[in-house]
């Protein structure tokens, strides 16, 4: 039997169905024989980010989920890509902060850094994003982040740069199998 890590993923969705792609999002995610869903957040909404001189977007659905997973982290990796582009994400191509119907972000694995051209971990622009630190910090405030961080998730949240508005939405993701 492999070892298993406890792992956290970011959900996140503007463009079309939002709450029903998070959701299929989820649902893929629960689908994996090597992973198991611990919790998930509650659903919050946010101003999408945009460059300088983009026009605005549709507002983002956000989420965090928490796991626990047999699977290396370039293979948890791989099959959020997966479930993305089955649910109509297109990266090739893609612009950053484009809108997106689902984007599924592995931003803490275990205790782990990583640090390749595919993945860096824990999430390397997480204490700037209010849509991840909220949910995050409602389902694990007292985790403890690996480097660079070396900090818990409620001091990221405290201290974060980002003060756009992130509000809980009446949206809610139902546990798969409940």
């Amino acid at each position: 039997m492999r070892a298993t890590f406890v792992s956290y993923i970011a959900l996140g969705s503007n463009l079309g169905d939002r709450l029903g792609f998070l959701q299929a999002g989820l649902d893929g995610l629960d689908r994996s024989p090597n992973l198991h869903i611990i919790r998930v957040s509650s659903v919050f909404e946010s101003p999408a980010h945009v460059l300088a001189g983009q026009k605005p977007l549709p507002d983002y659905l956000n989420a965090v989920l928490e796991c626990e997973t047999s699977l290396p982290p370039i293979d948890l990796l791989d099959l959020c890509l997966s479930i993305e582009s089955s649910l109509g994400r297109i990266r090739e191509n893609e612009q950053r902060w484009a809108a997106r119907t689902l984007d599924l972000d592995v931003i803490v694995y275990g205790d782990q850094t990583i640090h390749s051209t595919r993945l860096i971990l824990p999430h390397p622009r997480l204490d700037q994003r209010l849509f991840v630190l909220l949910p995050l910090a409602e389902i694990a405030p007292n985790l403890i982040l690996p480097a660079p961080f070396n900090q818990s998730v409620r001091y990221l949240l405290e201290t974060c740069s980002d003060h756009s508005e992130a509000l809980v939405s009446d949206h809610v993701l139902t546990m798969p199998g409940v």
